[in-house]
């Protein structure tokens, strides 16, 4: 190919990069949109199995209804051996029995369309299980259609790296990982192919344009059973030698047109956690969480759970230090504006909770909750963290909870608590998927609504406050009122045209006070306050004891 064509040809995607951005469209519901992430084998078990499933998912909508959810994102509810929880997929087209089936999905989708509750799958786009039946036949001595579905080399005596899994199949190879070794990458191509070495095949090769058209079956499958959409699973990780995500991103930015021109209320959600690079590329959604850009672990990562780190700035001692975060965020809020929504989870499946080590006061998880959701973009809620649900130590290894490093994250994974009945009313069964926190005063669902003063009803008013404000919404304007380097408490404004909110945190023990300037300021009217004295003179003051927030309407 001569320079001038390749030059040609850069020319011709830009423009269909630029073009296809700029038409797309974010379906309307996003602008109000709380989402609840949802693990269905520990929400609630409706047979006595000791595991969750879809029916029980379909007893407590009532409950996510009236807690302002309007979206569930659920993790892999797939056919799967579960060594890794179900994100070793054996089917993507069955629903695995412990949860049910299809029908069960349906009546599960219909129950939670009518409160206006939608419903987004998991996709696990990189890789399948080593049980699945595609990989089984790529396995094989003989050529056939999945022969190059994965990636192998071209002989058991080729082992290109530590992703290489060598094997005992009747092929002459081994084949490339995504994750566990149970997992074996599916082959989406390489960006830079090696033509010294076969098994780096090109994205445009027949076996990674099969394994896209796939992709785009198993959406489909599911996006006309009624589902909302996919949080994709490692959505970075597809295409393989890719150093700066060309590739991953043309991919990408296919399958958002593709898939809006098909779908266009449906929603997708990166598992990526750089929204620059996702939501440029095609994505509604992407996290700033435990990787990808900084910022998050300074926020909440202690000496205990499944990461751990030193000084966080949610933590009593005060000598944690929230700018690296706030740049951070302020960048990726800049290169995705108007394009797609950035969200700051609770927690998720693969990291702890807030509450978590010498974090465990119902007023710091307030403090928490108080900045999580008076933030831009759309949030997050872990199941049970709207309770106080614990991360719990010392848990043993289940279905694939301990990870490569030795990290377990079992101890954010365990049953939901209900009430005070046995296994906290997540089941009747003698045993459960995981044990139920052992802790007699453990916070349930009961408990909390029956008080005023709960995590549960401080939840429940915030996420009011927020889908009654433009201001606080997910489209609402923020910029720093008082943030400077390792000092507290954060100040914010949250704005949309004339309303505005003065948002400020201090989860240090220690009293502390900012003073700062905001134009056009008669008054400073506080919607929900703790400790927080705030003062309107040449200048505005706040006073904030230990472990506050205020919430302050501005007029």
């Amino acid at each position: 190919m001569s320079k001038f064509v390749k030059v040609a040809l850069l020319i011709v995607f830009s423009l269909y990069f630029i073009d296809a951005n700029a038409q797309w469209k974010k379906p309307k519901w996003l602008s109000n949109a709380v989402f609840y992430q949802l693990y269905p084998q520990s929400f609630k078990d409706s047979d006595g199995d000791g595991i969750g499933d879809l029916k029980g998912i379909e007893q407590e909508l009532d409950y996510l209804q009236n807690l302002g959810i309007t979206a569930i994102w659920m993790n892999p509810i797939f056919e799967s051996p579960f060594r890794d929880a179900g994100y070793d997929v054996s089917d993507f087209y069955k629903i695995a029995p412990r949860y049910g089936t299809e029908e069960d999905l349906k009546q599960l989708l219909t129950a939670a369309h009518k409160r206006g509750i939608k419903i987004c799958l998991d996709l696990v786009a990189g890789h399948t299980s080593d049980q699945h039946a595609w990989f089984q036949a790529s396995t094989r001595a003989d050529s056939n259609e999945f022969t190059h579905r994965y990636i192998w080399t071209p002989s058991k005596a080729i082992v290109p790296g530590s992703f290489f899994i060598k094997n005992n199949y009747p092929r002459n190879g081994n084949y490339l990982k995504n994750f566990f070794d149970y997992q074996p990458a599916l082959n989406y191509g390489y960006a830079n192919p090696d033509i010294t070495q076969p098994w780096q095949e090109p994205v445009d090769a027949p076996g990674p344009k099969a394994t896209r058209d796939e992709l785009k079956k198993i959406i489909t499958f599911w996006m006309d059973k009624g589902v909302d959409g996919f949080r994709v699973d490692m959505a970075f990780s597809l295409i393989k030698d890719d150093n700066n995500l060309t590739e991953t991103k043309k991919l990408w930015t296919e399958t958002r047109s593709w898939f809006e021109q098909k779908h266009p209320e449906g929603v997708l959600i990166a598992e990526w956690s750089n929204p620059s690079n996702s939501i440029n590329a095609g994505f509604h959604i992407d996290f700033m969480m435990h990787f990808g850009v900084a910022g998050y672990p300074s926020l909440f990562f202690n000496e205990h759970g499944t990461f751990k780190g030193e000084h966080p700035f949610f933590d009593k001692s005060g000598k944690g230090d929230f700018l690296l975060f706030w740049q951070n965020y302020i960048q990726q809020i800049n290169s995705t504006k108007g394009k797609g929504y950035i969200a700051i989870p609770s927690a998720n499946h693969d990291f702890q909770r807030p509450n978590c080590g010498n974090r465990n006061s119902v007023q710091e998880l307030k403090t928490v909750m108080a900045f999580l959701l008076t933030m831009p973009g759309i949030p997050f809620i872990y199941y049970g963290d709207e309770i106080g649900m614990r991360f719990i130590e010392d848990l043993p290894n289940e279905e694939g909870s301990v990870l490569p490093d030795g990290n377990n994250r079992a101890g954010t994974r365990t049953p939901m608590q209900w009430n005070s009945t046995a296994n906290a009313g997540f089941s009747i069964a003698p045993a459960t998927y995981l044990p139920i926190d052992p802790n007699p005063k453990r916070p349930t669902v009961e408990q909390e609504t029956a008080d005023k003063n709960s995590l549960l009803n401080f939840v429940k008013s915030l996420i009011k406050l927020r889908s009654s404000s433009p201001a606080l919404s997910n489209d609402g304007a923020i910029e720093a009122l008082y943030i400077h380097e390792k000092t507290y408490p954060v100040v914010y404004l949250r704005s949309s045209g004339t309303e505005r909110y003065v948002i400020a945190i201090n989860p240090s023990a220690g009293n502390v006070t900012a003073k700062f300037e905001l134009e056009n300021v008669h008054h400073l009217i506080p919607v929900y306050s703790s400790n927080c004295i705030i003062k309107l003179t040449n200048h505005i003051e706040i006073n904030m004891k230990g472990v506050s927030y205020g919430i302050f309407k501005v007029q």
